[in-house]
């Protein structure tokens, strides 16, 4: 894919950023470097390769799926302002 100084100026101007001709010519380059490197990857023949969604094969450890901590709601209620029926009440802040 190739990229023109028309195309850099046209970015520039949708992302609202103010460009000087001397940042274009800059930008133009850096652009072109990175489409090139992109083109590069494109003809590299990923034919039977399985998507990966990681760099490296990691797993997380697991850990068994226990209760560790005990209901602790009634003492955390016993601060509230306002409860009813176990919910916290809170004022009405949408009209």
């Amino acid at each position: 894919m190739t990229i023109s100084l028309a195309d850099v100026e046209r970015i520039a101007h949708l992302a609202r950023i103010e460009i000087d001709p001397a940042e274009a010519e800059a930008m133009l380059s850096k652009l072109a470097a990175i489409f090139r490197m992109i083109d590069a990857l494109d003809a590299v023949n990923t034919t039977g390769i399985t998507p990966m969604a990681h760099a490296q094969d990691l797993m997380l450890p697991l850990r068994e799926d226990r209760v560790t901590e005990t209901d602790q709601h009634a003492l955390f209620q016993r601060a509230a302002p306002a409860i009813e029926r176990g919910f916290y009440l809170v004022p009405k802040v949408i009209e």
